[in-house]
């Protein structure tokens, strides 16, 4: 379990680093200041939640599928359709706007794996490594 959490924790982290060079230097033209903020808020979002997994892999208290699962498809569901609702007025792609609703259900997923993780390290004498 500890592999997939690394794998997907560095895949995030790559995918961040490349999302914002090209936020910074490709698409520093083309958004907005506000978009381009919001562009970076998924950049970060996604950044941390890669040092989580990275982090988690070597605790045994947050080997679980659940956990797991929650921040992959939050991390998707939050940054991913953070990027692409920022890039559709750019690219002329209205239909790309259906995927507003879906932000703030990514941001659930998210705050619902941190309380797993919270409420296991409360009941767990002690978090081992």
């Amino acid at each position: 379990m500890s592999k997939h959490y690394l794998i997907w924790g560095f895949s995030f982290g790559l995918i961040s680093i490349i999302l914002g060079a090209f936020a910074a230097h490709a698409l520093k033209e083309i958004l907005t200041v506000q978009q381009l903020e919001s562009f970076n808020t998924g950049v970060r979002y996604q950044m941390y939640h890669a040092l989580l997994l990275v982090f988690l892999s070597q605790l045994k208290l947050a080997h679980s599928k659940v956990v797991l699962y929650l921040i992959v498809l939050g991390v998707f569901l939050f940054s991913f359709s953070i990027y692409l609702l920022n890039l559709k007025a750019t690219f002329d792609a209205p239909f790309l706007a259906v995927l507003g609703p879906i932000t703030p259900i990514g941001g659930l997923l998210l705050i619902s794996a941190w309380s797993i993780l919270l409420v296991k390290s409360i009941s767990t004498n002690s978090v081992q490594a």
